[in-house]
């Protein structure tokens, strides 16, 4: 695998990305977008049936165009639930309104194959890391996400510890531009749960640092154990887009799943505003008074 900090195939070029950018004319905020693309063909996790798209009226014989789609919501940019990971625990819409809006923080920490987000980085990021921050960490894995085999297998995440300082941290939201809340070593890939998918990646991983996989992750999904069922926190997968753009910076994000009660997780949109003038205020609720 390449160094995922040189990436060799970007799918977004920067000319769709300034498309993604724009600047509200009346208050001058700078939006940018976080999510990656989603439809038909799009990646996906390897060894699971993919997200199908079908035409089911057109213009010419209908006079209006619509689409189905078939697939799992866990797909793209999307937001986990505790009952994906947790047998009786909460769904999409138990996650509270005010996690997913509000101020915080796009960090860089650099990673390659199957190195781990540690509480050191976590610690070390900046800008700071606060109590409350919404957190969008960036390992430079997301311009790999149009080749599967790269992003998905040997893709760098977060384990129990790195997770467990999010929680202590008490952070409002956490997104990563990787595969998973969890390190490609706890998941289903190899020895964990449903798998092993890819087996071979056990005996790739033994070549490469002598140990089997299961003596460095132990725990099956620990990093969204963690996160969700130990702090409430909801985590994002495969953030992308603007990521590098507004990474160093804070930012007011925003990214609502769907209203979907015993939903187990939901694609999102996310947005990241900056006020470059300090100019912007929300209403506060009343009605103005206008003269007739």
């Amino acid at each position: 695998m390449d160094d995922v900090n040189e990436p060799r195939n970007r799918p977004n070029t920067e000319q769709h990305l300034e498309s993604q950018r724009e600047t509200e004319s009346e208050t001058g905020l700078r939006l940018f977008n976080l999510s990656q693309p989603w439809g038909h063909h799009m990646p996906e996790w390897p060894s699971t049936p993919g997200v199908n798209v079908h035409v089911k009226k057109f213009h010419a014989k209908d006079g209006i165009y619509q689409t189905e789609f078939e697939g799992i919501m866990h797909r793209g940019t999307h937001m986990d639930a505790p009952i994906h990971v947790t047998e009786n625990t909460p769904h999409i819409m138990d996650y509270e309104l005010w996690r997913f809006f509000g101020t915080g923080v796009a960090v860089s920490i650099p990673k390659n194959k199957w190195e781990i987000i540690t509480a050191e980085d976590l610690e070390n990021a900046t800008p700071k890391i606060k109590e409350g921050d919404m957190v969008f960490i960036n390992t430079g894995m997301h311009h790999h996400m149009s080749d599967s085999d790269d992003y998905y297998a040997y893709s760098p995440g977060i384990y129990t510890e790195g997770a467990q300082w999010l929680v202590d941290k008490k952070v409002k939201l956490v997104g990563y531009d990787v595969q998973s809340n969890d390190h490609p070593m706890a998941t289903k890939l190899v020895d964990h749960g449903l798998g092993p998918t890819h087996p071979h990646l056990i005996e790739e991983y033994k070549a490469e640092f002598g140990r089997d996989p299961k003596v460095d992750f132990p725990n099956w999904e620990s990093g969204h154990k963690t996160l969700m069922i130990g702090g409430g926190i909801p985590g994002i997968e495969n953030v992308g887009g603007d990521l590098d753009t507004v990474t160093g910076k804070r930012c007011t994000f925003m990214c609502f799943p769907w209203r979907w009660e015993g939903g187990d997780g939901c694609g999102v949109r996310i947005l990241a505003v900056i006020d470059p003038d300090q100019k912007f205020r929300f209403e506060r609720g009343q009605v103005r008074e206008t003269n007739t």
